[in-house]
C-alpha cells in the first residue's frame, strides 16, 4: 500500500499522564520513511488548534516526554511530536536539521489533515527552533511559531558547542569553513524574507546550551524584514526554567497563539 506524506500508518496507545489527554505513538509517513512521534489528543469530539511540537537534541539526546506533549495539550491545544527519522524504531538516521526537516514538514501535514484540527502552529525548543523556522518557512499557512530557546543559526552553534563539533562533522558532513553550504542550508535566517507568521521568541539570558545571541539574531533579521516578531527574554535562567515559571510560560505562549488569526 502507498501512503502519503503526513499520512498515519498505525496509532497505538500509550500511557497518558492525564486522563483528560489520550496519549499515542503514531507511525507516519515522511518521504518514503517510517516516522514514529507522539499524539496528544485532547477526550471529546470538540475542536482544537493544532501544535506542532519539534524537540531539540538528537537522538537520545533531547527525547520527546510525555509529560511535556500531556502539558502543551491541556492548554487546549492537539499536540504531535515527531521523534523524528532513526529514533525509537524509525526508518532513517536523524541528520541535525538536514533531510529530517521533512519529518517536521510531514508531521505539519498530518495534523493539518487531523479531522479535530481547525489549523496549526509550530512549536520548537533549541535545535527545534531551526526546524520550527524551517517548517513555516515551507508551510505559510501556519498561524504562529514558537521559539524557546531555539537555534537560529548552525554556524553559531558550531562555534559556541564545542562539545558537540564531532557529532555536527560527523552527522553534517565537515566543518563550517569546508562546507559553508551544508551549514547555510540548516541556518533559517538566510529564507526569513519567506516566513509569514507572526513569531514568538523566548529565551533565558543565562543559557549555555543556544545563546541568546541566537534569539538576539533572530528578532534582528525578523525586524529589518517587518516581520511580526514578540520576544521574551528572561535574565535570570537557563535553557531550562524552573518548574513554576515553566509552567507560567507554558500558559502564556498558549494564549499567545491563540491570539492570532
Amino acid at each position: 500500500m502507498k501512503f502519503k506524506n503526513g499520512q498515519i500508518i498505525s496509532k497505538q496507545r500509550f500511557p497518558s499522564p492525564n486522563p483528560a489527554i489520550e496519549l499515542s505513538v503514531v507511525t507516519y509517513q515522511a518521504n518514503g520513511l517510517h516516522i514514529k512521534g507522539l499524539l496528544a489528543e485532547p477526550k471529546g469530539e470538540d475542536l482544537y488548534d493544532g501544535f506542532l511540537y519539534l524537540r531539540g537534541g538528537i537522538k537520545n539526546v533531547g527525547k520527546v516526554r510525555p509529560s511535556r506533549i500531556v502539558q502543551f495539550a491541556c492548554e487546549g491545544f492537539i499536540v504531535f511530536a515527531p521523534f523524528y527519522r532513526g529514533n525509537q524504531g524509525g526508518d532513517g538516521n536523524e541528520d541535525f536539521a538536514g533531510e529530517d526537516r521533512q519529518d517536521a514538514f510531514a508531521a505539519f501535514t498530518l495534523l493539518q489533515e487531523h479531522a479535530r484540527v481547525k489549523r496549526v502552529h509550530i512549536f520548537g525548543f533549541s535545535r527545534g527552533g531551526v526546524m520550527a523556522l524551517l517548517t513555516a518557512i515551507e508551510f505559510p499557512q501556519a498561524v504562529s511559531i514558537v521559539t524557546w530557546g531555539g537555534v537560529s543559526d548552525m554556524f553559531l552553534t558550531y562555534v559556541e558547542r564545542k562539545d558537540l563539533r564531532r557529532m555536527m562533522k560527523r552527522v553534517i558532513g565537515g566543518t563550517p569553513t569546508k562546507f559553508p553550504e551544508r551549514y547555510k542550508y540548516r541556518t533559517p535566517l538566510f529564507q526569513l524574507e519567506q516566513l509569514q507568521a507572526p513569531v514568538l521568541i523566548i529565551h533565558g539570558k543565562q543559557d549555555h546550551n543556544v545563546s541568546v545571541e541566537h534569539s538576539y539574531r533572530l528578532e534582528k533579521r525578523l525586524k529589518a524584514l517587518n516581520k511580526k516578531v514578540d520576544s521574551w527574554y528572561f535574565p535570570d535562567y537557563t535553557h531550562y526554567f524552573p518548574p513554576a515559571v515553566n509552567r507560567k510560560t507554558v500558559e502564556d505562549l498558549g494564549a499567545w497563539m491563540k491570539s492570532h488569526e
